[in-house]
């Protein structure tokens, strides 16, 4: 392709609302354009990126032999109720009405379409197992669209659904399609985790979920280096504490704290470790009433954990500021576990404390020294916290280390959910009616996209995989417009590489050397040709990978098979593995 003949939109300029990397340099590169609050226009070079992550999806997917259909967007309402989703999946959910007043929603995934379709075309257990697929537009209206189409309302989904007779068939398939999701982000040169995940509005009894590592990343995973160990920080169960809790070495103080609000603030007023400080956060409770869980200072409340006390309110929230006030007339700043006429939960960190400094339930005032069983009774205690670095794998295999990753993919066990609340049966060898097994299997086709630009870029620009690149090397030609020799020495290595099967960007533009350098590795192309009147002088032209910082002197007879060997071995070796 010559730069010429397509739309090639690269700009100076740092869009002023684009918080992460990949948001900036996909509109810089002129991979996307904005149209709405999170809608975007793909232009020519981002549509070559996404194709070729839909191809490797589909490649995978049918070698896995899954089967593609493609579904409507447009979803009936009728569905969604009978699956109890229409009032349960929440603002999310785009719902429209046609011009004879009948509700439909824009679909953010599938699960209600095709199992419609399933009852209506899988009887018999002679047709299974099956695996249907489609890449296809979704929409989720979300609340604050951010960091471009990482998390935009309509993207791009890969998403299948198996059906399978039994459940240990249904886990068969779940391995399947647990193994062609490595091959895929493998194939496109991601270095990834795969960790146990909370399965969500989707539903399910297991799901896992792919993430790409990155500092951007939304989502905190926790993995053992010394394992294959790995999942979402809220899922790691913290262990209790093996050692016994000191005694205590002092008596209870009454502290002045005016202006105190969070335990960083306290650990510097008091000049002590912020773990020795205890903070008491009040929950909404089942019956009206707030709950406390405290937690020691360092930690954070994991509100999945929480989710499983008795007496607390679930989906989790903090108590209102009207709550707190009507139970016990005090700030969250000043608020703890002395004499509080609330229920109390302590994390298992937390109750292996003593001497430690917790609100004294009046404004601008802290306890010091307090103790459990000596100066309020011993608490409830449970495992409330995100584990942190340095925590022990569960599994026993080490410390583990927490790192910032973006989810990419998920899969889930959805077992018999939607066949029973939609119906869907088939007749087994017996002749008796049975409910379907379902798995469920994403892929966000868009997002990997930018997930592969937030781990592969540099202060130039993007840096892409070979696997995805939107053209395998750049060919800049220097000054070409005032060189008839040189012109046709670029043709004839354009035609070159072309008839070699390798995807050429020839930067035709009468624009200076410094501009087409910059645009190629703004645009993130994995080789830069430079050709010159210099250069054919010596018999040769300037050869570069994206990563190096010199260039090498390549003969013009040797272009094509150096180019096919380095991009050959690349993708060879773009493949980090991902850790089940």
């Amino acid at each position: 392709m010559r730069v010429s003949q397509t739309l090639f939109a690269t700009v100076k300029e740092t869009p002023a609302d684009a918080e992460i990397v990949s948001h900036r340099l996909m509109l810089r590169a002129g991979l996307i354009r904005p149209l709405a609050a999170g809608l975007y226009t793909w232009l020519p070079l981002g549509m070559r990126v996404l194709r070729k992550v839909e191809n490797i999806v589909r490649e995978e997917m049918d070698a896995a032999g899954a089967l593609e259909v493609f579904m409507p967007a447009i979803q009936p309402a009728e569905l969604w109720r009978e699956s109890g989703r229409w009032e349960k999946y929440g603002p999310e959910l785009l719902r429209i009405r046609d011009r004879h007043e009948r509700d439909f929603c824009f679909g953010p995934t599938h699960e209600e379409v095709i199992t419609d379709l399933a009852r209506r075309e899988i009887r018999s257990y002679k047709q299974l197992p099956v695996n249907l697929y489609q890449i296809q537009t979704k929409f989720r209206d979300e609340v604050r669209p951010r960091f471009g189409v990482m998390r935009s309302r309509e993207f791009i989904m890969k998403d299948a659904y198996s059906f399978d007779l039994s459940h240990e068939a249904h886990k068969s398939s779940y391995r399947r399609m647990h193994d062609a999701y490595c091959r895929i982000f493998e194939r496109s040169g991601l270095d990834y985790r795969v960790v146990a995940a909370d399965s969500g509005a989707i539903g399910g009894s297991r799901s896992h979920e792919f993430h790409v590592l990155a500092d951007s990343g939304e989502d905190a995973i926790a993995f053992s280096s010394g394992s294959s160990f790995a999942a979402n920080v809220e899922l790691v169960p913290c262990p209790e504490p093996g050692e016994t809790r000191e005694p205590a070495s002092r008596e209870v103080e009454m502290v002045e704290t005016p202006g105190v609000r969070s335990v960083d603030d306290l650990s510097t007023r008091l000049r002590i470790p912020v773990r020795r400080c205890l903070k008491t956060l009040l929950l909404e409770g089942r019956n009206g009433t707030p709950v406390a869980v405290c937690l020691r200072g360092d930690h954070d409340l994991n509100l999945v954990k929480a989710a499983s006390l008795p007496d607390v309110a679930v989906p989790v929230a903090m108590a209102s500021a009207e709550q707190v006030e009507s139970a016990i007339a005090c700030p969250p700043g000043s608020i703890g576990p002395v004499d509080l006429p609330l229920p109390v939960h302590a994390d298992h960190a937390a109750l292996g404390m003593s001497d430690f400094v917790c609100g004294a339930n009046r404004e601008g005032y802290h306890l010091h020294g307090v103790n459990w069983g000596r100066d309020l009774p011993e608490p409830e205690s449970a495992d409330l916290r995100n584990a942190t670095q340095g925590d022990p794998s569960p599994d026993g295999s080490g410390p583990l280390s927490i790192a910032r990753g973006i989810e990419v993919g998920h899969i889930f066990q959805l077992g018999e959910e939607y066949s029973r609340s939609m119906g869907s049966v088939v007749l087994d060898e017996q002749g008796r009616a049975v409910h379907l097994f379902m798995g469920c299997y994403g892929i966000g086709v868009t997002r990997v996209v930018a997930a592969a630009i937030e781990q592969n870029h540099d202060q130039r620009g993007i840096i892409w995989p070979a696997a995805i690149a939107p053209y395998h090397v750049a060919l800049l030609p220097m000054n070409m417009h005032k060189s008839q020799r040189l012109r046709e020495a670029v043709e004839t290595v354009y035609r070159e590489l072309c008839d070699a099967g390798i995807e050429v960007l020839l930067d035709d533009r009468r624009v200076r050397p410094g501009v087409m350098f910059a645009d190629a590795e703004l645009t993130g192309i994995p080789y830069r040709l430079v050709m010159s009147d210099r250069g054919l002088d010596a018999g040769g032209a300037e050869f570069r990978h994206r990563r190096d910082e010199e260039s090498v002197e390549v003969g013009l007879e040797q272009i094509a098979s150096t180019l096919r060997g380095r991009i050959a071995a690349e993708s060879a070796a773009a493949r980090p593995g991902g850790s089940a």
